[in-house]
């Protein structure tokens, strides 16, 4: 931008405070300086702006290049399958096989027999992790009765009649 060095600053200063007088000179200043950082943001923003586009531009080619060379293996890949394929239909139609000429017809496979549907359930309750059986209030030990009622019964009860 403009160079101004210090003997340029305390000149414009001097002639300020002659001009504008002592009293309003820290408001003019404060004015100034909020009027000059909103200029360079202005200017920060437009330049953060052109950058943005130059980027967007410069993806937009990288894009078109990738989906033209994407387009490019696609019709290669795609000519190799046809003519592979044209190869393939050609040997077999054209090629004498000893079983075409047979008369008999392909044997067919028998019905399914049925097998029982074999529920792992145990397995499945077992791969619940332990932390999810605890917040949800799954038992994950077996107590008798007798050890349950104990285990909340209230210290120092004695028990009888």
């Amino acid at each position: 931008m403009i160079d101004f060095g210090f003997d340029k600053i305390a000149l414009i200063g001097a002639v300020a405070l002659i001009v504008i007088g002592p009293e309003k000179l820290p408001r003019v200043a404060r004015t100034v300086g909020a009027l000059f950082g909103k200029a360079q943001r202005y200017v920060a923003d437009v330049k953060a702006e052109v950058n943005r586009s130059i980027e967007l531009e410069e993806l937009k080619k990288m894009k078109t290049t990738f989906e033209d060379a994407a387009r490019g293996v696609e019709d290669t890949v795609r000519s190799e399958v046809t003519q592979v394929s044209q190869n393939l239909e050609t040997e077999w139609n054209g090629s004498s096989v000893p079983w075409k000429d047979r008369t008999t017809e392909p044997l067919e496979l028998p019905p399914p027999s049925y097998t029982h549907p074999k529920k792992k359930w145990r397995l499945k309750r077992g791969a619940t992790p332990q932390w999810y059986k605890q917040r949800q209030g799954i038992r994950t030990k077996a107590q008798s009765g007798a050890a349950r009622v104990a285990r909340f019964r209230p210290p120092g009860w004695k028990g009888g009649r």
